[in-house]
């Protein structure tokens, strides 16, 4: 009897509103036989103060990832080609390296990520209310964007250009994959 060969991992990591679970969703709809999984849809046990996190070093081993591991074990278990992980961390998470494939850091700059976030986020709120988001970007928040582009950057297989159209973007991911012979 032949075993099944395992799915093909693919993480997607960029910093807040660099488009890490729009190009998760649209490079599942391209890859057959693939399964998305939403680092956010997790409510998982981790720092509760990210500015303290990231002054104090960002041990990305503080965050217990038990939940998504599940989850991701259950769809290594089943018939999936692919596995495309939202996912922050890329392989600084020991829950999480041992099954990543290829880590995908969508580098987007932070201006435009910044932008992306503020619009999503901030589609019905008050001028007060965003003045306040960006004094805190500015006071400590970057730091934690920069803290991205630092360590999960470096961490990372593919560095991938994110002022690039969605499209540009995952077809080099998966060109990247069809190199990789997957």
């Amino acid at each position: 009897m032949t075993e099944a060969k395992k799915p093909f991992v693919v993480s997607i990591a960029a910093v807040s509103g660099g488009g890490k679970t729009t190009i998760t969703e649209q490079l599942n709809k391209k890859l057959m036989n693939s399964k998305a999984l939403f680092f956010d849809e997790y409510d998982l046990d981790g720092p509760s103060d990210i500015p303290t996190w990231v002054s104090n070093g960002s041990d990305y081993e503080e965050w217990d990832l038990t939940p998504l591991i599940e989850d991701l074990r259950k769809a290594l278990a089943e018939c999936h080609d692919f596995i495309v992980m939202d996912f922050p961390f890329a392989y600084k998470h020991s829950q999480a390296r041992k099954f990543i494939d290829l880590a995908v850091f969508v580098d987007t700059p932070l201006d435009i990520a910044l932008v992306r976030r503020m619009t999503r986020d901030h589609k019905n709120s008050s001028s007060k209310e965003l003045l306040i988001d960006m004094e805190q970007y500015i006071s400590y928040g970057r730091r934690g964007y920069l803290e991205m582009l630092e360590t999960i950057r470096s961490n990372s297989d593919l560095i991938i250009d994110g002022s690039l159209p969605v499209a540009d973007v995952v077809n080099e991911i998966i060109y990247t994959l069809d190199e990789t012979g997957d």
